[in-house]
């Protein structure tokens, strides 16, 4: 069984994740957030990049014992998915976000069969918009993708709406909830504080 709790304990201490209520950071797409996540630094730390590796390849034993190839999203889902592959012994594709303007103008590196069962890592999940058009980008090509999985998800409720509009099974490894209520428990934030950054996760849009 994993223990995540490791993991979320180092994202935190190693400020990959930030938290910061009073003065909200601003996302791409408007939303204020009082949580900052820039997972591309876990490829800096070999332990903890370890243990997220070796936790994303049990999760996808458990959840798609069938997988036969683990293809990365670009670009930061590509790193994890060449540690889990070797992890797991096996075959490894990446999936661009756009078709190459060149040459033979794949969108899909590495080999792969209309046999094989594909499974897609990315780092962070948040409305899951990416990672379904790289689905898309891979099924269009005649190949199956199993599902999904990722490092960090904040858990929206537009995320879970469009992987089961697109037909996808995701799972992730971690989760916002289950960040605060560890950040809870280890005395990093009080009872006031877990109750303004829970209405966050549960309108976003909304949120002050």
């Amino acid at each position: 069984m994993m223990n995540t709790t490791s993991i979320l304990k180092d994202l935190v201490s190693d400020r990959i994740v930030q938290l910061n209520p009073s003065k909200p950071f601003t996302f791409a797409s408007g939303i204020k957030s009082p949580i900052y996540t820039d997972l591309r630094l876990t490829i800096s730390y070999p332990k903890l990049r370890r243990k997220i590796y070796r936790a994303l390849g049990h999760l996808i034993e458990t959840n798609f014992p069938n997988a036969t190839v683990i293809g990365g999203v670009a670009t930061a889902g590509i790193p994890h998915a060449a540690w889990v592959a070797e992890e797991m012994q096996l075959p490894m594709i990446y999936v661009r976000s756009k078709p190459k303007d060149h040459g033979t103008s794949k969108q899909i590196e590495g080999k792969v069969t209309p046999s094989d069962h594909i499974v897609l890592i990315d780092d962070l999940i948040s409305t899951g918009g990416s990672v379904i058009k790289a689905s898309k980008a891979v099924q269009a090509d005649g190949y199956q993708v199993d599902g999904v999985v990722s490092i960090f998800s904040y858990g929206f409720a537009d995320a879970t709406d469009n992987f089961k509009k697109a037909n996808l099974k995701f799972v992730p490894l971690l989760t916002y909830p289950e960040l605060i209520k560890q950040m809870l428990n280890d005395e990093q934030i009080q009872n006031d504080e877990y109750e303004r950054l829970n209405k966050w996760h549960h309108d976003p849009w909304s949120w002050k």
